[in-house]
């Protein structure tokens, strides 16, 4: 038999966990069709391997590249740091559908990047994908904050039975159009304002039709009710019915840094009694998010044009400087929060709260709410990476085999619109810092370990039952690496750097990465849930 593509001589970690072993593989028509000894077989591609690894592509369960793809579809740091694969839509908030305010927002972030959008629903989403083409595979995920802002835009009050009837329909025809399952972020608003029954009834429409149930919960830790979160999180999947994922799973605040154990022997008592949960986790001890984030969810009801009326008003204003200096403190201080993106005044990118209150000859706390309505007003971005977690914590959850690694980054590229602010280093160095820091230097993970996580452990989490693993049958997703030199180079204030040690990328058979160098090629294919 004459393949397409023959890798000799690699050693094989096939994502299951068990030990490596020697062998060859042929692919035929973007599939795995033979593995063994197979030097002598006929290819027009033969690529070598020996030294090196040779493994399934990673699966980057929780991206936010959304946008990004349709912006530079040849997603260069994800692919060059091993991702075939982005579950896209996390923490409630996807491309689609596209309705009311949502539609407003999604416009004013794609002009940013010069993205026209001409779609609404799911389906024309992921067909855009596919006419776009793209150099990894995507599925998406359904955000709450599409379905919620569809039908109550920004009110805080339980839906009416004829509004939550609204909600479900909306999410059943998501999912019937492709979508792998169901987001939240109930730590942001207008997601905030839904009670946990209203999440529940949602989430059976999705458990019905063999989705997922991801949460960026209600609380990581600067609110005070951590354990109040993932008991929430585990009693959606347990009434629902429903496989759920915690996102990003940490807790941010040092006065809780103890609570590790018991938030994950939580996860384990409810994983003994035959619920389906598990988690996904990013290593590196800051996180990203909005500063917008650390306000008052009341602030926000009515939607932005109201958040400005409060910023502007004496009193409201107060009261919503308090909160954010409360929290801001609990994450570790004005001089531990990373401006990141503000396309209002970029020059303040790269700076801390501390250094720009110092800049504008201000208290931290009115530097952080000045911040707040300049973002408001202009309708900016205003991201910042927040250096909030414990190593020792990150070395705890990483051990649990529940525990997958994904990124919580974009598919960004050092060049062009996507080259833009400071962003999370993750976006460009997860999968390798696991793999040269935690499993070559520290030693966390053995390596077969630590490929399980990022390959076969989301592949069945979210139902691709012929991905993430090297098998004949199975679609030729591969990473070719070099475990004595594989690490990140993407730092906090330089993120913007590809990694060492990744030889070879295929997706779907077709080589993307080559000697480290992008092809250009774009076989990546949308995965509808089927």
């Amino acid at each position: 038999m004459e393949f397409d593509t023959l890798i000799i001589g690699g050693k094989i970690v096939d994502g299951t966990g068990n030990p490596w072993f020697y062998a060859d593989i042929g692919i035929k028509n973007g599939k795995i069709v033979a593995m063994g000894k197979l030097r002598n077989a006929e290819a027009e591609q033969i690529i070598t391997a020996e030294g090196l690894i040779v493994c399934p592509g990673f699966i980057d369960i929780h991206s936010h590249s959304d946008y990004t793809l349709l912006v530079n579809p040849k997603a260069e740091s994800k692919i060059r740091q091993g991702v075939t694969t982005e579950i896209v839509g996390n923490c409630g908030s996807s491309a689609a559908p596209l309705i009311g305010e949502m539609k407003e927002r999604a416009v004013e972030i794609a002009e940013l990047y010069g993205l026209k959008v001409d779609w609404t629903y799911v389906d024309e989403y992921l067909k855009k994908l596919e006419e776009n083409g793209v150099a990894l595979n995507v599925a998406t995920l359904v955000g709450f904050a599409n379905i919620r802002i569809a039908v109550l835009g920004y009110e805080n009050r339980e839906p009416t039975k004829y509004e939550l009837e609204e909600m479900k329909a909306l999410v059943a025809r998501s999912i019937d159009e492709g979508a792998v399952g169901l987001s939240t972020g109930l730590r942001y608003d207008p997601q905030s304002y839904a009670k946990t029954e209203e999440v529940i009834e949602i989430a059976k429409v999705v458990a019905e039709k063999g989705g997922i149930y991801t949460s960026h919960i209600r609380d990581e830790g600067d609110r005070g009710r951590l354990i109040e979160a993932i008991k929430e999180a585990i009693e959606i999947g347990e009434k629902a019915g429903i496989s759920v994922e915690i996102s990003h799973i940490k807790i941010l605040a040092k006065p809780l840094w103890g609570k590790c154990d018991e938030m994950l022997q939580l996860i384990e008592n409810a994983r003994a009694r035959g619920v389906e949960v598990t988690a996904d986790q990013y290593p590196y001890e800051a996180s990203g998010t909005s500063l917008l984030a650390w306000i008052p969810k009341w602030a926000f009801e009515g939607g932005r044009d109201k958040l400005l009326e409060r910023l502007l008003n004496p009193e409201t204003r107060a009261k919503i400087k308090e909160e954010l200096a409360r929290v801001m403190e609990l994450r570790g201080g004005p001089e531990r929060a990373l401006i990141s993106r503000f396309e209002a005044d970029p020059t303040l990118e790269g700076l801390t709260v501390k250094q720009v209150a110092e800049k504008w000859k201000i208290p931290p706390d009115e530097a952080a709410i000045k911040l707040v309505e300049i973002a408001t007003k202009e309708k900016s971005s205003l991201g910042i990476i927040n250096f909030n977690q414990s190593e020792e914590n990150i070395v705890k959850i990483m051990k649990k085999p529940w525990v997958m690694v994904a990124t919580d980054g974009y598919a960004l590229a050092p060049y062009g619109s996507l080259a833009r602010g400071v962003p999370h280093p993750r976006s460009y160095g997860t999968y390798p810092r696991v793999l040269g820091v935690y499993v070559r230097q520290m030693k966390v993970l053995r390596l077969e370990e630590a490929i399980r996580k990022m390959t076969s452990l989301p592949a069945r989490k979210v139902g691709f039952m012929d991905r993430g693993i090297l098998r004949p049958g199975f679609w030729a997703d591969i990473v070719i690496f070099d475990p004595d030199k594989i690490i990140d180079k993407a730092t906090y204030l330089e993120p913007k750097q590809y990694p060492e040690g990744i030889k070879f990328v295929l997706v779907n058979g077709e080589l993307v990465i080559e000697e480290g160098e992008h092809t250009g090629k774009l076989p990546g294919k949308v995965l509808r849930k089927s």
